[in-house]
């Protein structure tokens, strides 16, 4: 339980399962956005104390005791258990599961423990749920990339490389032609807004006789 990490043959350090990882993180957004939607449509914040919570103590067990006791990251060993391995540099995961401790411990005695709501807790929330999306989406730690910031060693094993420095390849280039299809995207949303905000904006009739919508 001391070790942090596991010690896999041809890494100089000890490494994580960058896969699991990011399955963990993928639940963790699932429900930490539903409690904050919860709590933004119905003003009730049960489930957010519940997640704020939850989401300490798993920030917890992976610093303090061991990743691989950590609930959620379990839950993300069985999701993944038929995928190969990707392995991630321990050390900086470390870091990162650091900083996400600091901040649900702020929303965990801000939210459940004083019992209160201010745009400090608002904050702190969205930018748990930006480390977790990129960590998903993008499977970008940012916590990783802040590491290098604060050590003077340089973060090894990185996912898809990304510490370090290298020209990127063909396919990897944006053209000028994919750039003029994202600023097409842009301007048609913005007149699908124009032409069409007055008819999208009424409420939908049921589709089946009986069905309701709940109210607010």
């Amino acid at each position: 339980m001391s070790t942090f990490g596991e010690t896999v043959e041809g890494y100089t350090i000890n490494v994580l399962n960058e896969r699991e990882i990011r399955a963990s993180a993928g639940l963790l957004f699932l429900f930490m956005f539903i409690a904050i939607v919860t709590v933004m449509f119905t003003r009730d914040f049960t489930m957010l104390k519940y997640m704020v919570t939850i989401f300490m103590v798993e920030m917890a067990i992976r610093v303090f005791i061991n990743p691989k006791y950590a609930p959620f990251l379990i839950i993300g060993r069985f999701m993944v258990r038929k995928q190969t391995p990707l392995y991630v540099g321990a050390p900086q995961k470390k870091f990162a599961w650091i900083i996400g401790l600091v901040l649900s411990a702020s929303m965990f005695v801000l939210l459940s423990i004083m019992n209160t709501y201010s745009p400090i807790v608002g904050v702190i929330c969205i930018v748990c749920l930006f480390f977790l999306f990129f960590e998903v989406a993008f499977n970008i730690c940012i916590g990783c990339k802040l590491y290098g910031l604060f050590y003077k060693e340089k973060a090894q094993y990185c996912p898809g490389e990304i510490c370090e420095l290298k020209d990127r390849q063909e396919i990897q280039r944006i053209s000028k032609t994919q750039v003029f299809m994202i600023l097409g995207l842009i301007a048609f949303i913005v007149l699908l807004n124009v032409l069409a905000k007055e008819h999208f904006s009424i409420t939908p009739d049921a589709l089946f006789e009986g069905f309701e919508m709940p109210e607010e």
